[in-house]
């Protein structure tokens, strides 16, 4: 007669579970990912969840920072020095409507998304993401063109977050290239010098 043998069950990886909530939250949003959702993804008891993330906003949280971590746009490159102005803009654009749409069903920005949700910590958390962006475009612009700065910072911010919203929307990759470099050009025709 041999003993039984409990098995006790692998300990619960904190960053598998941060993954598999960033996938959940980029596909659907915020507002459409329950807490049971996430705890049935993860496998997990809802205690263990909430020794773990705290609540399903601060888990949010991680998610954006870790997706920021592995998919921010390479500002420092993009708005390069050596770069003219109107060359580094349409180079932002285009990198953005390339990454927004490289994958099938993880589309556009994880963090200009969460700034639709419902839930106001949610969006409060992904509009001080957001804000880490933009005051790094105002000042490059504040730099380059101050007298243009807000303005063009506005217009940068509008596409986008509009570059995102076509991109989860279903736009193709192509057209939402097409669309980053036409506003790449009416940036150069605006500033009176072309791009590249």
């Amino acid at each position: 007669m041999t003993d039984k043998i409990r098995q006790r069950r692998p300990a619960f990886d904190r960053e598998a579970g941060v993954a598999i909530a960033q996938a959940m939250f980029h596909e659907h949003g915020f507002d459409a990912v329950s807490l049971s959702d996430l705890i049935e993804a993860m496998d997990i008891k809802p205690p263990s969840f909430y020794a773990a993330y705290g609540s399903k906003a601060q888990l949010f949280e991680k998610a954006m920072l870790r997706y920021a971590s592995e998919n921010a746009l390479p500002l420092d490159k993009l708005l390069a020095p050596d770069r003219t102005v109107p060359d580094a803009l349409a180079g932002l654009f285009v990198a953005a409507a390339k990454q927004y749409a490289k994958d099938n069903v993880l589309r556009g920005c994880m963090i200009t998304e969460g700034l639709r949700a419902d839930d106001e910590v949610a969006r409060e958390m992904a509009q001080a993401l957001a804000n880490e962006g933009i005051k790094v475009i105002r000042e490059y612009l504040d730099q380059a063109l101050p007298d243009k700065a807000q303005c063009l910072s506005d217009y940068l911010t509008i596409t986008l977050r509009g570059l995102s919203a076509a991109a989860c929307s279903g736009m193709p990759r192509k057209r939402l290239i097409e669309v980053a470099q036409t506003a790449g050009r009416f940036i150069a025709h605006e500033l009176g010098s072309p791009p590249g």
